[in-house]
């Protein structure tokens, strides 16, 4: 197998990775072969995934311009992935040029890609940590370099917590960042569910079974289990809704499109809150 140059040393290139698989879905460059085998094998039962992940980024811009509205200016992205068109830091910048943004992953080729493409600027960081670990994270240097935490944070965790299963404790480990969040931060949350797909659960199942098999489990919870999430912060209307729907007035984007029809953009949620 080829290596691409992009590609850091170090990394096994054989072995599926989730953020290569989300650039793949996203119409990135950045995937292996590997990867594109893993993605069409979960597309077999779930062609829509595309789809899917097009509504989860379009969402994320729409609540990057929100809370740019709002006057928040910082952000953290945790599970950021790779760096792909209408980043954060673009969209945030658009609206706030001095907003700063700090990109947190725990895959090293996501870390690494980003790490090259932001460098130089200095209004953007980078940490290598899991979402698992939140004092990794709040004590990273770049976080500290580039986030006051006595003015307002958009804490974003966008398509990251399904892949933490319940043992990882994924309810304990936001509550640890909202805790560290000041007050009138914001919390812009997507979340995988069975939920408004347009297919049974026993196929969408087949899917979840792809990344098992590539030791990333993918764990579908319930709009309850989602607005969970959401403890300790007052919910923006529309609340928790299917991605598309998430629509406060005036955040619409060219870069949007029209509310999609395709009915697999509707499936799983999305939200945003605010610390009181």
């Amino acid at each position: 197998m080829e290596r691409p140059t992009w590609a850091p040393p170090g990394i096994d290139i054989s072995v599926p990775s989730v953020s290569r698989i989300y650039d793949y879905y996203l119409g990135g460059s950045h995937n292996f072969e590997v990867d594109r085998q893993a993605a069409r094998r979960a597309m077999e039962f779930m062609p829509g995934l595309p789809k899917i992940m097009q509504a989860n980024r379009a969402f994320m811009r729409r609540a990057v311009r929100y809370a740019a509205a709002q006057g928040v200016t910082q952000f953290l992205d945790v599970g950021s992935g790779i760096p792909t068109f209408g980043n954060v830091h673009e969209v945030a910048r658009a609206a706030s040029p001095d907003a700063r943004v700090v990109y947190v992953d725990h895959d090293p080729v996501a870390v690494a890609h980003s790490r090259a493409v932001l460098e130089g600027d200095t209004q953007t960081g980078v940490v290598s940590a899991d979402l698992r670990k939140p004092q990794d994270i709040l004590g990273a240097a770049e976080v500290g370099r580039l986030l006051d935490f006595e003015r307002p944070v958009a804490l974003l965790l966008v398509a990251v917590l399904h892949f933490l299963e319940d043992s990882d404790d994924p309810y304990g480990a936001v509550a640890e960042l909202r805790d560290a969040l000041p007050p009138g931060s914001l919390l812009v949350l997507t979340h995988a569910s069975y939920e408004g797909m347009p297919l049974s659960e026993e196929v969408a199942s087949g899917t979840v079974g792809v990344y098992r098999e590539i030791r990333n489990p993918l764990v579908m919870r319930t709009r309850d289990e989602v607005a969970r999430f959401f403890d300790g912060f007052e919910l923006v209307d529309p609340g928790v809704v299917s991605m598309p729907n998430w629509q406060p007035g005036g955040l619409a984007d060219p870069q949007d499109g029209d509310m999609p029809e395709d009915p697999y953009a509707f499936s799983g949620y999305g939200g945003v809150g605010r610390k009181a």
